[in-house]
C-alpha cells in the first residue's frame, strides 16, 4: 500500500512540476499558492503546527494563528515552485539580483584564511537557497540533507540539489555522519538545518520546552576547532531575499564552561528562536521537535 501512495503522490508531484515549467516563475506562485493554502489547513500537520505555534507564542488571537499559517503555506509553495526555477537562481537568469547577501565580509575572510566553518539554519524562506549562494560565494562546502520518503521523488531531488545547490550532498544518518568527518579532515565546510526533530538526539530547552536537538554541530566545532555560522534568509515582498551571513559563534570567545556540546547547542537554539520571531510567517511550522 506505501509503495502504491508512493506512486500517486510522485504523479502528482510530478504533474504540478510540468505545469510550473510550462506556465511560468510568476502565475505559478499564485496557482499553486491557492492549491497549498486550500489543502495545507486539511493536513494532519495542521494539528502539529498549532501545538508549535502555542510552544512559541502561547495564548495568542486565532486570527494571528490563521495569518501565520495562511502565510507559511504561502512560503512553502513559492519554494516548491522555484525548484523547478534553481538554475536560473544559479546562473543569475533574471533581469534583476534576487539575492541580496549581508555579512559578506565573513564568508570573504574565511575563504583568505582557508579556514572551514559549520553553518546553520533553519526552514525559513526558501531554505534551499542558502547553501546555494554559500557555494556561489566559493565556499568549499557540503549540504547534510533528509532524504524524502518516497524513493520515486527522492533521486530527482537529489540530482535537482547536487546540479544547482551545492554539489557535496551528504545523506544524514550513521553513514553520512562518517563521510562528514572525512570532508572535514579536507578543510570542508559543512551547511546543515538545525531544526529538524531527529529521533535519537537529545533534548534542550527551545522557546522554554525540552525539545529533539542535533547537538551534531557543537561535536564538530569542537573536534575541527571551527566557528559556528549562523545563516538567517527572508523572503521580500518582491520575492527577493536577503540572505545575512550572522556573527560566528567562535569558540575561542567562549568561556570554559562554554566550550562544550551542551553550552554550544542552548546558544545555538536561542538564535534559531530569535530567527523564527524575527518573521514566524516564513519558517515551516510542521517539524515535531517537541515529540
Amino acid at each position: 500500500m506505501k509503495i502504491i501512495k508512493y506512486i500517486l503522490e510522485a504523479i502528482i508531484i510530478y504533474f504540478l512540476f510540468f505545469l510550473i515549467k510550462v506556465i511560468g516563475l510568476k502565475f505559478s506562485r499564485k496557482i499553486i499558492s491557492l492549491l497549498f493554502i486550500s489543502i495545507g489547513f486539511l493536513f494532519k500537520s495542521n494539528k502539529i503546527t498549532r501545538k508549535n505555534i502555542f510552544y512559541a507564542f502561547g495564548n495568542i488571537q486565532e486570527n494571528k494563528i490563521k495569518s501565520i499559517l495562511k502565510s507559511m503555506w504561502k512560503n512553502y509553495a513559492y519554494t516548491f515552485v522555484e525548484y523547478i526555477y534553481l538554475h536560473k537562481y544559479r546562473f543569475n537568469k533574471f533581469s534583476s539580483p534576487q539575492i541580496r547577501v549581508f555579512g559578506k565580509e565573513i564568508l570573504d575572510n574565511l575563504i583568505k584564511d582557508k579556514k572551514q566553518a559549520i553553518f546553520i539554519s533553519g526552514h525559513l524562506a526558501n531554505f534551499e537557497l542558502m547553501a546555494m549562494e554559500l557555494e556561489k560565494s566559493k565556499i568549499d562546502l557540503a549540504a547534510i540533507y533528509r532524504p524524502l520518503n518516497n524513493i520515486f521523488l527522492n533521486s530527482f531531488m537529489v540530482s535537482l540539489r547536487k546540479k544547482y545547490i551545492c554539489k557535496k550532498q551528504v545523506e544524514k544518518g550513521k553513514s553520512g555522519a562518517r563521510e562528514i568527518v572525512e570532508l572535514m579532515k579536507n578543510n570542508t565546510s559543512i551547511a546543515l538545518m538545525v531544526d529538524q526533530r531527529l529521533g535519537e538526539s537529545e533534548r534542550f530547552p527551545f522557546f522554554g520546552k525540552p525539545a529533539h536537538t542535533t547537538t551534531l554541530p557543537a561535536q564538530l566545532a569542537l573536534k575541527f576547532n571551527c566557528d559556528i555560522i549562523p545563516i538567517y534568509l527572508e523572503r521580500k515582498l518582491d520575492n527577493t531575499f536577503n540572505l545575512e551571513v550572522l556573527n560566528p559563534i567562535k569558540l575561542n570567545n567562549l568561556s570554559a564552561q562554554e566550550r562544550n556540546k551542551k553550552e554550544i547547542t542552548l546558544k545555538i537554539n536561542k538564535i534559531l528562536e530569535k530567527m523564527i520571531l524575527k518573521n514566524p510567517q516564513q519558517w515551516i511550522w510542521t517539524h515535531n521537535r517537541w515529540k
